[in-house]
């Protein structure tokens, strides 16, 4: 198992690793979740998917485990930002707008962190260990990066697994209920990992 962090810059490096990423991700959320979310040649993508973003693979031998998006919140992309501001901006139906407790940041060292994922046919067994390369390689990235933050829209079970993760997560808004599940944005501190 190994942990890639794509871009714009190094997709050429990496085969086809970022297609099947993205087929990954329409897997996961359209497939599995029922989400109506966009899709092309059976890759899911949204307006976030752009060259600002990195986007955190965890594979074997080609096949994606699991992965995730990050997007600087000074990302801008015609009337778009990033998705927890954009929300809080009334541009997003999905997700209520007050999703926050304070005015979503625009800051170069806090990141968004969206469409998280595991698959579903990964395994039990070694489900926490994608989930482990998954924190890993966000901790790499922040450092390489000059993250100090990120925020994430997650399950309320966060608090759950934030400490098993190592991750330092506090709550940045209320509990919402969207599609039928409890989600919550979340911040997580980067500082005590990046010396």
């Amino acid at each position: 198992m190994e942990s890639t962090t794509l871009s714009f810059a190094n997709l050429h490096n990496h085969g086809e690793l970022f297609a099947n990423f993205m087929r990954a991700r329409r897997q996961s959320f359209i497939v599995h979740n029922k989400w109506n979310l966009p899709e092309a040649m059976g890759m899911e993508y949204d307006q976030y998917d752009t060259p600002a973003s990195r986007w955190l693979v965890v594979h074997d031998y080609g096949e994606v485990l699991g992965g995730l998006r990050m997007t600087p919140t000074t990302a801008r992309c015609g009337v778009y930002s990033y998705m927890i501001r954009d929300a809080q901006r009334g541009l997003l139906d999905a997700i209520p707008s007050d999703l926050l407790y304070e005015e979503a940041p625009v800051d170069p060292q806090i990141w968004e962190v969206t469409r998280g994922f595991v698959q579903q046919s990964v395994p039990a067994a070694i489900r926490r260990g994608v989930h482990a390369r998954m924190v890993l390689e966000m901790s790499r990235a922040a450092r390489e990066l000059g993250i100090s933050q990120m925020l994430a829209l997650l399950p309320t079970n966060w608090s759950r697994w934030a400490a098993r993760c190592g991750l330092e997560m506090s709550p940045a808004g209320r509990v919402m209920d969207i599609d039928g599940v409890q989600y919550q944005a979340v911040s997580i501190r980067f500082v005590p990992h990046m010396h």
